[in-house]
């Protein structure tokens, strides 16, 4: 296998944190989007959309989408299953996924999307829009906090899952956005402050 792989991007990153959590080690291949290397003939024929990342596989079919990539490992690699152990568990992950990925990671990311300028000749930005999802994150984060406050550690218990990884990715978003949880929001925070402290925040 091999991933190509890219730094600032927070659905490589999304990968890179699963991997940590693994403990496994891919090989990797940098692809660096700020100067294009995304977007070059030779990239654009493993990944037409020009995105990472992506996972080659051993029989050399090109893997994309961040969750795909995830859910391939963890049935390579299913000691610390992240994405939940029963099919209870496993519903749970995936609905606070989907809401991680809905509620928090695409508020924050139509915010950068439409304000940041690396993304000023790739889309039509829309200064309003980028406004109304800053304010709307406010509000996302008390909702979440207000979700946090039966004192579980994590998105849907005490067990670190992809759902908290999702959530790493809108607070690596946030950060970058200068956008940081509201003050007074202690359960949202005790929850960021935990993801932080794991070792694969630094993947």
């Amino acid at each position: 296998m091999l991933l190509y792989d890219n730094a600032p991007a927070p659905n490589a990153w999304r990968v890179r944190i699963f991997l940590a959590e693994k403990g496994v080690d891919v090989p990797k291949q940098n692809v660096d989007v700020l100067v294009g290397e995304a977007r070059t003939a030779d990239f654009l024929k493993v990944n037409s959309l020009g995105e990472v990342p992506v996972l080659r596989l051993d029989d050399g079919r090109f893997l994309t989408e961040s969750v795909a990539i995830c859910r391939y490992l963890e049935s390579l690699y299913p000691d610390t299953p992240l994405f939940g152990r029963d099919a209870t568990e496993q519903a749970f992950v995936e609905m606070w996924s989907r809401r991680m990925e809905l509620h928090l990671m695409q508020t924050i990311g139509l915010a950068a999307l439409h304000s940041f300028e690396f993304f000023a000749d790739k889309i039509e930005q829309i200064p309003a829009l980028a406004a109304a999802n800053r304010k709307a994150m406010k509000q996302k984060w008390a909702w979440f906090d207000a979700e946090m406050a039966d004192g579980r550690a994590y998105a849907v218990g005490d067990d670190f899952t992809v759902a908290d990884i999702a959530g790493m990715a809108a607070l690596r978003i946030a950060s970058f956005a200068e956008e940081s949880i509201p003050d007074g929001l202690a359960h949202a925070q005790g929850w960021a402050d935990r993801v932080q402290a794991r070792d694969s925040w630094n993947a």
